[in-house]
């Protein structure tokens, strides 16, 4: 699942048509994790599929305990990182349940909302400024949601309201990352991520824990191994290229979404998700470039 991530330092050497290819081939993981758990979670409840996820992805873990170990984090760092562990596991949580309710498409779009809500939290709690451009981004962002949605136009399950409280918890733990990069390594703050989470998640998941078979365990590690793949691929098309120039790519995650859902689960393609998602991407997508093209200009 593509869960946010701490920014990373732009290439020297930009190579955009690598970060491009990297990014499509990250959005085909992430679609691979959505589809796999659609697949292979169903029976489990939300919160201990979500555990197990986080528990069995621990083993990735091992390469990046000795610059953790390095990182000696203080008092403060260690409460903003259980903060955005705790706001992490609702998000993942609500990713789950939404996943097993509504259409791999839906989920999709519905969570690219979270750069937008990021943007809007940025300026509420960060005090960073929100000129005309971005206010109107924001709502386009918003109306793209409205019509994937389509309120009073068709019947909202409770699929839809979990991923959109995911897609604002995922802008939390995003939000509490982007305050954390300037101070902790990047190594830091993925491995403190996945600890804290799996550490959150352990009560929930044991409250209402169901006995899983062995296919079950396989396929949640089939999505561990996916998630942690489409991240090292995104970490690679970040440190190729700008995000402006990734970002745009991503609207093919919602192409593979349709096709997966069309292809393997018998969802039929809805324009109006095609539409909504197009919408809140180019929302996105103006967001990263007007910031990047306002970091060009900034002294160092």
């Amino acid at each position: 699942m593509p869960e946010p991530q701490p920014p990373l330092r732009e290439a020297k050497t930009p190579r955009p048509l690598a970060a491009m290819l990297w990014m499509v081939v990250t959005g085909i993981l992430f679609v691979a994790v959505t589809a796999t758990v659609k697949h292979g979670a169903q029976g489990l409840p939300a919160a201990e599929s979500a555990f197990l996820r986080y528990f069995l992805g621990l083993a990735f873990l091992l390469p990046m305990l000795k610059g953790l170990r390095e990182a000696r984090l203080s008092k403060r760092q260690k409460t903003l990182f259980w903060i955005r562990g705790f706001a992490h596991s609702i998000a993942i949580i609500c990713w789950f349940h939404a996943m097993t309710r509504i259409t791999i498409a839906e989920v999709t779009a519905m969570n690219y909302m979270s750069p937008i809500y990021v943007t809007l939290g940025a300026a509420i709690f960060l005090g960073e400024r929100l000129a005309a451009p971005r206010i109107m981004a924001i709502a386009a962002g918003f109306l793209g949601a409205l019509i994937i949605l389509r309120p009073g136009f068709r019947e909202l399950t409770d699929g839809h309201f979990a991923m959109m409280a995911a897609a604002m918890f995922f802008a939390v733990s995003y939000l509490t990352a982007k305050r954390m990069a300037d101070q902790v390594s990047a190594t830091a703050i993925v491995a403190m991520l996945s600890i804290t989470v799996t550490v959150c998640l352990l009560p929930v998941a044991a409250v209402v824990w169901v006995m899983p078979n062995l296919s079950q365990v396989f396929w949640i590690f089939v999505v561990a191994c996916f998630a942690t793949a489409g991240h090292y691929t995104m970490t690679l098309a970040f440190a190729n290229a700008p995000v402006s120039v990734t970002q745009p790519v991503v609207f093919l995650q919602l192409v593979w979404s349709v096709l997966t859902g069309a292809l393997f689960f018998s969802e039929p393609a809805d324009s109006w998700v095609i539409l909504g998602g197009a919408v809140i991407i180019g929302a996105a997508t103006f967001i990263a470039i007007r910031e990047a093209m306002l970091k060009r200009r900034s002294p160092a």
